[in-house]
């Protein structure tokens, strides 16, 4: 037997020791009902478009004409217009993560295309906060981009988790120890993010990451003790995305994500809603 499928073989084994009930899950939002995007608070609060466009975030629900289902795309603006720094989308969670418990997110997410700068998560403040807090209103962080940093850094793509303030690392193929490749485009990824809600001092403030989807066929642990961006050790009460064209004068791109199956549920819960 292989390295790869005895490494293999202890993730299935580890994944299914924390398997739970799917009944557990309650939903945030599968995009199916009537609600609509209403149900959601939209802001740009830096839109420097020139010339103006008002409103400039495209952050909708659509239907896949294949399959009938329903997901919210979010884009920081149409294709060709630059200039919206911070496109913001965010809903109430049906249940605040008190400090101290744990809950599992499901979330399901697509690529449309690359270039692009996004990133989603939960955060303990209201949506009037998260449109002044922008980034920093995020706590449990996940980012998808292949810009480059103003240190130079290039990004590639690959799915990232937030390290504290302002800090990332991509997540890691478990078998080989290295980065994950960029993220496919047009491919439904699969993850649960386990969110520790503990103060710093008891050991939370952290989140771990499982991916099903792209190069990792099968439900894989793909990033152990995540970092909170802010770590404010409050309850966390919004499901909260931001995505970004960058400056006019040097823009990151306009590629969309799509969102469906967005659910929490107690403890660790490695099932599928």
């Amino acid at each position: 037997m292989t390295i790869r499928n005895i490494a293999l073989i202890i993730s299935i084994l580890l994944a299914a020791s924390f398997r739970t009930n799917a009944a557990d899950w309650i939903e945030i939002d599968n995009f199916e009902t009537n609600h609509g995007i209403q149900a959601w608070s939209l802001a740009d609060p830096d839109n420097q478009t020139q010339p103006r466009v008002e409103t400039p975030q495209i952050t909708e629900i659509r239907t896949d004409v294949a399959t009938g289902n329903r997901y919210m795309i979010k884009k920081p603006a149409a294709d060709g217009v630059v200039g919206n720094r911070k496109a913001l989308s965010s809903r109430p969670l049906p249940v605040a993560v008190k400090v101290g418990e744990t809950y599992t997110f499901y979330t399901r997410v697509s690529v449309e295309y690359f270039p692009n700068n996004h990133s989603f998560g939960l955060s303990n403040k209201t949506a009037s906060e998260i449109a002044e807090l922008n980034y920093d209103a995020f706590e449990a962080m996940i980012r998808i981009t292949d810009k480059a940093e103003s240190n130079g850094i290039q990004n590639t793509g690959a799915l990232m988790v937030s390290k504290g303030f302002k800090q990332y690392a991509n997540i890691i193929d478990p078998v080989t120890g290295e980065s994950a490749r960029q993220m496919q485009t047009d491919t439904w990824y699969e993850m649960w993010y386990v969110v520790n809600n503990a103060t710093a001092d008891d050991g939370g403030q952290t989140f771990d990451l499982y991916l099903r989807g792209g190069e990792f066929p099968r439900q894989q642990k793909v990033f152990t003790g995540a970092d909170f961006r802010m770590a404010r050790a409050e309850p966390l009460i919004s499901f909260m995305a931001i995505c970004n064209t960058g400056p006019i004068d040097a823009p990151y791109g306009n590629g969309g994500v799509r969102y469906d199956d967005i659910y929490m549920s107690p403890g660790v819960n490695l099932a599928t809603p």
